[in-house]
């Protein structure tokens, strides 16, 4: 997966100048960013704050990390199930 050019707390800067009352075309052009970028960052980070971006990010590795685990967990149990009955 690509990683943004953002941090989570360049993000939530930016929709805190939209909240503030500066024009959504502005600051695409100011911070080079689509629309569709802003309006993707302002469904997901929207009314965060940074410590929550952050709490997110963890939680989202560790479940990354977690399906990783019963990813080969699976196929743990795959290969045990056909050496079992090879073997049988």
């Amino acid at each position: 997966m690509k990683r943004s050019r953002f941090t989570e707390e360049q993000i939530i800067g930016i929709l805190r100048q939209a909240e503030a009352g500066v024009r959504v075309v502005d600051l695409c052009r100011q911070h080079g960013i689509s629309d569709a970028t802003f309006y993707k960052w302002r469904s997901k980070f929207g009314g965060m704050n940074i410590s929550d971006a952050k709490r997110l990010r963890q939680l989202e590795e560790e479940n990354a990390r977690l399906k990783r685990l019963v990813g080969e967990q699976a196929l743990d149990i795959v290969v045990l199930k056909d050496v079992i009955s090879k073997n049988f």
